[in-house]
């Protein structure tokens, strides 16, 4: 395994399924799992991967130590690499949102992920696993999006403690049918299900804080969530 280092497909979400019946060490892989979360601070990029595998602490199996294992072939290999905060004069707010819909093959709960840059400098990113199932790919995208604009919201408190003031700061979303729920003012049959609280990022496009864009992630040559095979 020391000398083994795979692609960049390594960073493709790892779809575990339980179809190995051997149980493993749980405090091996949780140690496993700990020093892989030491890592997050500083390489983004292996968060998702990361996430999908501390689902399976407490009943973990051989797949899921092959996983990890994986993941490790993977650090060794771009090990200089790493987040680059340059000197800048200026401090615009960008954010980036996307989801899967219906990735986990156990309760078809999907996952979303942020992330926020200043400038050129990568500041902040989340990746978690939704509460509740989404009924649609627009709902996981929208949902999505309302948790990045939350972090935005933090982070333009924060900054204008410094006083610097930030308006109309854009999101980015690879979803047209989620751009477009956030300034629809009607609710209807296919939104009405959709709680409360996800709602506030419609309250906060109509008062022109924020505006969200589309973005073709192909185009970035990124990595699209909903075409990854299980």
């Amino acid at each position: 395994m020391l000398n083994t280092w795979p692609l960049l497909w390594a960073l493709l979400p790892i779809w575990i399924k339980n179809e190995s019946v051997q149980s493993i060490d749980i405090k091996k892989y949780k140690s496993m799992i700990k020093s892989l979360f030491y890592l997050l601070t500083s390489r983004p990029d292996i968060m998702f991967s990361v996430c999908m595998c501390a689902r399976y602490q407490a009943n973990p199996k051989e797949s899921h130590l092959s996983a990890i294992k994986r993941i490790m072939r993977y650090i060794l290999g771009p090990i200089n690499l790493g987040l680059w905060y340059p000197k800048i004069s200026s401090y615009n707010v960008v954010g980036y949102s996307d989801s899967d819909f219906a990735g986990c093959k156990t309760d078809r709960k999907s996952t979303s992920g942020t992330c926020h840059f200043i400038d050129p400098a990568l500041v902040s990113w989340h990746s978690k696993k939704k509460n509740s199932v989404s009924l649609s790919t627009a709902e996981a995208k929208y949902i999505s999006t309302r948790s990045c604009y939350a972090q935005i919201l933090w982070m333009r408190k924060q900054l204008s403690d410094y006083s610097l003031k930030l308006d109309h700061i854009p999101i980015h979303c690879d979803n047209t049918s989620a751009i477009n729920l956030s300034k629809n003012l009607i609710l209807h049959s296919r939104t009405k299900h959709i709680e409360t609280i996800h709602h506030f990022l419609r309250d906060h496009v109509q008062k022109e804080d924020y505006i969200l864009e589309f973005v073709d992630i192909l185009e970035l040559g990124l990595i699209d969530l909903n075409n990854l095979e299980s």
